[in-house]
């Protein structure tokens, strides 16, 4: 009957951390720690502006259970407090940007039709390679594979990432997670996880939030004088960086994208 101390150790841990569930704490360094439901909202505001779809669809709680999920092990938690910041910002300034602050849930422009752009990241048929513009794939790769890692059939149901808000903000952080050969990940380059190669440094190709338009888009708006880009990095993710305490960090543009060319 007698218990060992490390036991009785053990159970006040865990009574510790029930109390601080119920009073609404979360560990430090977890997702929801770092972005809380206030913040969260502050940065979406463009989800409850007249016409928009997103303002029912983009909920915290729908964020948070895709974000904890265990296939996602690393997003937003890794790295120091700063790094784990940064990384939340970049996510959101580069969703935000394609949905026009978490406005749309469908693409506007639907021309490739049933594969068009759905969630926050607009999961479309676009195949990412590091060093040329992203083009079609008539497979629509990114609906398979997206599928595929979350055990969804979004080939047969393209629409469940734009009916079920979990699963538009799995396909979205998986995007953001996943590197397919010979790319790197969004993830990778805001948290220390990718090394530029001589010839991406010759490029400019460097970590940071420059460099995730670079996957994401191509390098098509990597000129700093292009709105779309200052566009992406100071109404969106410097904005979102002062909301959530943190340092924009090295390399917020990314340079031209005829320098990167194999």
């Amino acid at each position: 009957w007698r218990m060992r101390l490390s036991e009785l150790l053990t159970l006040a841990g865990a009574a510790l951390l029930c109390i601080g569930v119920a009073s609404g704490q979360q560990p430090a360094g977890s997702v929801p720690s770092t972005v809380t439901r206030e913040a969260f909202d502050s940065m979406l505001g463009g989800r409850n502006m007249s016409g928009c779809e997103g303002g029912a669809f983009y909920t915290y709680d729908a964020f948070l259970a895709a974000a904890n999920s265990s296939v996602f092990r690393g997003f937003g938690t890794t790295g120091d407090d700063a790094t784990r910041r940064r990384e939340l910002a970049a996510f959101f300034g580069q969703t935000s940007f394609v949905t026009t602050g978490y406005c749309y849930v469908k693409a506007v422009n639907r021309a490739s039709a049933p594969y068009y752009g759905r969630g926050p990241i607009q999961l479309t048929t676009y195949v990412r390679n590091l060093h040329s513009v992203s083009v079609y794939n008539r497979s629509e790769d990114n609906y398979r594979q997206a599928g595929r890692a979350l055990g969804l059939d979004l080939l047969r149901n393209p629409d469940l990432v734009s009916t079920d808000p979990v699963v538009a903000f799995k396909t979205a952080i998986w995007f953001w997670t996943t590197a397919p050969a010979p790319s790197t990940s969004c993830h990778a380059v805001m948290t220390g996880g990718w090394t530029p190669s001589a010839q991406d440094r010759e490029a400019g190709l460097l970590p940071g939030y420059g460099m995730t338009t670079y996957i994401l888009n191509g390098g098509t708006e990597c000129n700093q004088t292009s709105a779309a880009a200052q566009d992406r990095v100071n109404n969106y993710y410097k904005k979102y960086c002062d909301i959530l305490q943190v340092g924009y960090g090295d390399n917020t543009f990314c340079q031209n994208d005829e320098l990167a060319q194999p």
